[in-house]
């Protein structure tokens, strides 16, 4: 099972239904218990018979599952992962989508903060201890695009210092359809990646569309 915490917004319940669609079980996390339920009925209603969508609160998400997606804004990261710590299984692998906008602090959301830790998937790591392993992926996946019936044209790139979460990573990005995964490295790459979504942002206004995203060429995959 998949639990995604912060799973009520557009990017992981977009998440939450394209997972669905692929037949695998999901666990839609929230503050709000019934926000969560009313998010994963929503979903399950359009995905019908072909997975499982369930809602919770985000304490029962993290203990129901050995695989945590965090798609929240940067401003509630650090507050909640505290939170989850206790709840967090040995061994679980949380794959950080968070991308430390200006928004968290008023500004633009087209300029990223400075992290002391270096990325916020690093500050992640740090937070959660040596019992969870750590990959930052899905920054680029716009949630217009997730929540169509379309293939995403777009390349995640994952990156981890835990080869095993690197693979869980990737495995869930080839999950959704025209999505490749490439291996991005060390999870201090993530510092890059976090701030390339700021530009898919930019490009985004800058060309009025939703659904900007990347390729990675020349690799042979």
């Amino acid at each position: 099972m998949i639990a995604i915490v912060g799973g009520t917004g557009p990017e992981g319940s977009g998440l939450a239904l394209r997972w669905a669609r692929a037949g695998e079980s999901v666990i839609i996390g929230s503050r709000d218990a019934e926000r969560a339920k009313a998010s994963a009925a929503k979903v399950a209603e359009s995905v019908g018979h072909l997975g499982s969508v369930e809602g919770v609160d985000n304490v029962t998400a993290v203990k129901m599952c050995d695989t945590v997606v965090l798609t929240v804004p940067f401003a509630g990261q650090a507050e909640l992962l505290k939170q989850l710590k206790p709840s967090f299984r040995p061994g679980t692998v949380l794959i950080d989508a968070t991308v430390p906008l200006a928004t968290a602090v008023g500004g633009r959301p087209t300029r990223v903060l400075g992290v002391w830790q270096g990325s916020a998937a690093e500050q992640a790591a740090e937070l959660v201890g040596k019992n969870v392993t750590v990959a930052a992926a899905f920054h680029s996946l716009s949630s217009t695009v997730l929540h169509s019936d379309q293939p995403v044209d777009c390349d995640v790139i994952v990156c981890s210092d835990d080869e095993r979460a690197r693979q869980v990573a990737s495995e869930l990005a080839t999950k959704i359809p025209g999505v490749r995964a490439i291996d991005g490295g060390k999870l201090e790459n993530a510092r890059i990646v976090e701030a390339m979504t700021a530009l898919l942002i930019t490009l985004n206004i800058r060309h009025k569309v939703h659904g900007a995203g990347w390729r990675v060429t020349g690799l042979g995959i």
